[in-house]
């Protein structure tokens, strides 16, 4: 199989062209011999059934002549008159045989006169004796197989006394049809001629249609293309000069509220976004740079550009993408900055540390030296075997473990509840949708911690996987958080923190992106006054969430 599969690689035309030109080619061959095969049965059939219908005609005409009707009714017929009259009769129709035969089945008459008086040859002349009946058929005689007529003969009592039987050898049956079949096959010869320049048109045709590429480049191009739409965060949209969407990849579908299941390629933009502004936006063909609008209320960065071909516009291509896309990247980037920032200021840390320890040891002040080391490392030993057994998923732990080296430096203390356990987390669950969300509240809780100076600044953290959900609940002692704030402090570019200079733009992002993932995750976050004295964040997020609603 594997080397038939070869050679039939290596005779499959490389270009287009020779692969259009054959398989135009063997379609219409194809057809043309089905169509030749049914004309070729019909012209067979048809003309068996007229030669079968003028060997009956001529039976019945002769079965219905006194001369044959008397002779058969009298007690002894004369041979002779019945053997000229159907010999006449025979060379004037070209039919092979006649005989007439009394009820009995003896000849009287055949093209071989020794034959006359014999029994009729074929076993087929039984329904015409016993029930009357006139048919054609089949059958071997003795001039070989031929195609007859036969018909009774009735006397004046409408007695059956005898038959006539007409027939044509089915070697002079076959030379008439393939007669009649030889002028098709010269009209389907004259096809395949016509066939074989009309698929040599087609595939030039079609090759210019291509820009000459070849199907294996356009079957690469259209994978490439796919992979990289989908590969991009932004939506992409390209719509046609009538207004129908020509493509839209599953950002698009995504961002606007769209069924990522739908077939929308080749629909119009009033209908797909029918009670939306966006339309307005996918029909003015005018380019647009990288815009802020508000697409269905959601602000998105926006850029239209409009395709033109022979100077005028036959469509558009129009990308956007959220703008909390965006938000979400300075957070992170600010995040980045905590870390390194909080990563130098550890390295400072403990080389004051290690100079201590070398000072004390050259001191030879060992038990001091001891006790600092032991001191030191009682700390991280215990949390990291904790989150070793209660948290052993490494993105969530280091979270944890960075949250704690960072109020540490800040001079906060940092309680994780002993009962916590965070182990039953789902695959379908994004853990790095927990780490940011985790991280912002953290950050908020050692802020309001640190800033407020009339208590010990203290967070503790509290976590379960217990039941259906998972629960966290993050405290501080801080001031706390007004009833009547608690509405707008999840609104973007909302904060209680006083503005530092060269980093304003962080300020009222990180509660708001809480309040967006926490969205997705089907999630609630209530807020309340904790046992520390500051604000109690209790966030509550589903295991296995339910699909979300579209938009639209």
């Amino acid at each position: 199989m594997l080397r038939w599969s070869r050679v039939l690689n290596r005779l499959q035309p490389a270009t287009l062209y020779g692969q259009m030109v054959i398989l135009v080619l063997l379609v219409v061959l194809v057809q043309l011999f089905i169509s030749g095969a049914i004309f070729a049965t019909l012209i067979s059939d048809i003309s068996e059934k007229q030669i079968g219908r003028r060997a009956l005609d001529i039976a019945q005409s002769i079965a219905r002549m006194p001369t044959v009707i008397t002779a058969l009714d009298s007690a002894e017929p004369l041979t002779s008159d019945i053997q000229h009259l159907a010999e006449s009769i025979r060379l004037q129709t070209a039919a092979e045989y006649i005989v007439v035969a009394d009820h009995q089945g003896h000849r009287l008459s055949h093209p071989d006169p020794q034959k006359i008086g014999q029994l009729f040859v074929g076993g087929d002349e039984n329904p015409a004796l016993r029930k009357g009946l006139a048919y054609t058929s089949k059958a071997i005689g003795t001039l070989g197989p031929s195609l007859r007529g036969i018909v009774p003969v009735h006397n004046h009592r409408q007695q059956i006394i005898g038959f006539v039987a007409v027939g044509y050898l089915l070697e002079d049956v076959d030379k008439i049809i393939a007669d009649y079949q030889r002028e098709p096959a010269t009209y389907i010869f004259m096809m395949m001629i016509v066939a074989l320049l009309s698929a040599s048109a087609i595939a030039r045709f079609v090759k210019r249609q291509t820009l000459g590429l070849e199907p294996r480049e356009i079957a690469s191009l259209f994978q490439e293309r796919n992979a990289i739409l989908e590969s991009i965060r932004a939506g992409i949209i390209a719509v046609d000069g009538d207004g129908r969407i020509r493509l839209i990849n599953q950002a698009a579908r995504h961002h606007t509220g769209l069924d990522e299941s739908a077939s929308l390629v080749g629909q119009q933009v009033d209908q797909v976004f029918a009670h939306s502004d966006f339309r307005t936006l996918l029909k003015t063909g005018n380019e647009i740079d990288f815009q802020e609008l508000l697409i269905d209320n959601r602000e998105m960065f926006f850029t239209c550009v409009p395709i033109v071909y022979h100077e005028q516009i036959t469509g558009l291509v129009a990308n956007f993408r959220p703008k909390e896309d965006l938000d979400s990247l300075t957070q992170e980037l600010r995040q980045t900055r905590e870390f390194t920032e909080m990563l130098r200021v550890q390295a400072h840390e403990y080389s004051n540390k290690l100079h201590t320890l070398s000072g004390l040891i050259q001191l030879e002040a060992y038990d001091e030296a001891l006790e600092l080391i032991v001191t030191e490392a009682a700390g991280y030993q215990s949390l990291i075997q904790f989150l070793s057994q209660a948290v052993p998923h490494p993105i969530i732990s280091a979270i944890i473990m960075g949250k704690y080296n960072r109020a540490r430096e800040l001079k906060v203390e940092f309680l994780l509840d002993p009962e916590s356990t965070l182990v039953d987390i789902p695959d379908s669950l994004s853990q790095q949708k927990l780490v940011t969300i985790l991280g912002n509240l953290l950050d908020n809780a050692l802020e309001a911690a640190q800033a407020y100076h009339q208590r010990p600044p203290c967070i503790q953290l509290f976590m379960t996987d217990m039941g259906n959900d998972l629960i966290f609940e993050i405290e501080d002692s801080g001031r706390g958080i007004d009833p009547n704030d608690q509405a707008t402090i999840f609104t973007k570019g909302v904060s209680s923190k006083p503005e530092q200079p060269g980093r304003p733009a962080a300020h009222g992002v990180g509660l708001y992106l809480v309040k967006q993932l926490i969205d997705e995750l089907n999630g609630q976050l209530t807020i309340s006054r904790g046992e520390l004295g500051g604000a109690l964040f209790t966030l509550s997020i589903p295991k296995h969430s339910p699909p979300q609603r579209n938009n639209q």
